[in-house]
């Protein structure tokens, strides 16, 4: 298949806000404003999607509503960037009903994050385009510690270079939704090595146990020359990785996985170094490839973000990671 790359962003650029999965309704009023002046020093112009605002028992709204407003933000000529409001649990919902063709023939930057994994990566599979996993409409609205998720955002979705991702200085994970003003932020100890090596490949992936909703489905990616990126929220626990994990392992095509790139986890799910360290340690899959953890990705803040489909080059050598995104 051969890749999409969208056009990078421009001040004055429209973006259109979509719910794929949760509703706008959810985010206050006080954190959409955050959000709202953040994109507009940025120079960007927002606008959303006319189902944004509905929301049902699930937190969410009616498939048409949701597959109305992707195809209207992907067919609208004036639209530059379509972003997420947030994730959830059923973004996949959608797969059977989005007309693949207008994505495909009207490329542009898609972004979000978790839930988002399983429309990313389909959308990958199905017309080839890069998307990207990153901060969602609602990760704007982090009123204090945004600066490094802010940085690598623009890294790539304002400029074509390829560039390095070095580690944040401190990381937080707090409901900071919830309270702007009281945050605990924690020196961040940086990358480790579980597995020594280099590789370079294609990224695909992003959070483990929705990547893993496209398991056995035409919206499942190759893994062809991939390095695949994963990450996990407070529900994970090490049980739950250990066989989210295997699954993935088991796929058809995975002796193609050139390396593995695994996001921070969150304090309450209990996987410490030394538990990711023992269940990556038991799967023979992963011997004789690098596998690096504790990267600035998945449910604690802040996050880079990296293109679905893009290139990277990675090297874990002697306890120190390297990894550049060289295309995206």
């Amino acid at each position: 298949m051969q890749r999409i790359f969208p056009k990078k962003l421009e001040k004055g650029d429209v973006v259109r806000v979509v719910a794929p999965a949760c509703s706008l309704g959810i985010i206050t009023p006080e954190n959409r404003k955050i959000a709202d002046e953040r994109f507009a020093s940025l120079g960007l112009r927002l606008s959303f999607g006319r189902h944004v605002e509905e929301m049902n028992e699930f937190h969410s709204s009616s498939i048409t509503s949701r597959i109305d407003d992707l195809h209207a933000a992907f067919a609208d000529p004036e639209v530059k960037a379509v972003f997420a409001v947030i994730g959830g649990f059923n973004s996949n919902q959608l797969l059977r009903s989005i007309d693949w063709d207008i994505i495909r023939n009207n490329p542009k930057i898609f972004c979000g994050y978790s839930d988002i994994t399983a429309l990313g990566n389909a959308i990958f599979a199905k017309t080839g385009l890069v998307n990207y996993s990153g901060p969602a409409y609602a990760t704007f609205s982090e009123k204090i510690g945004f600066d490094y998720t802010l940085e690598y955002f623009k890294k790539c979705l304002f400029l074509e270079e390829s560039y390095q991702i070095l580690p944040s200085q401190e990381w937080s994970d707090d409901a900071y939704y919830k309270d702007q003003e009281n945050r605990n932020f924690i020196k961040n100890a940086g990358p480790i090595v579980i597995n020594e090596g280099t590789a370079k490949g294609m990224v695909l992936g992003a959070n483990l146990c929705t990547f893993n909703l496209l398991q056995g489905t035409e919206y499942f990616p190759n893994l062809h020359n991939s390095i695949l990126f994963i990450e996990d929220d407070e529900m994970a626990n090490p049980e739950l990785l250990d066989r989210d994990l295997q699954s993935l392992i088991h796929q058809p095509g995975f002796e193609g996985v050139r390396g593995m790139v695994i996001g921070r986890f969150q304090r309450a799910s209990g996987i410490s170094e030394s538990v990711l360290t023992e269940i990556i340690k038991t799967k023979k899959e992963l011997e004789g490839i690098p596998v690096v953890a504790n990267l600035d990705f998945g449910h604690t803040q802040s996050m880079f973000t990296f293109p679905i489909g893009g290139d990277i080059v990675l090297s874990a050598k002697h306890g120190a990671v390297k990894l550049e995104i060289r295309k995206h």
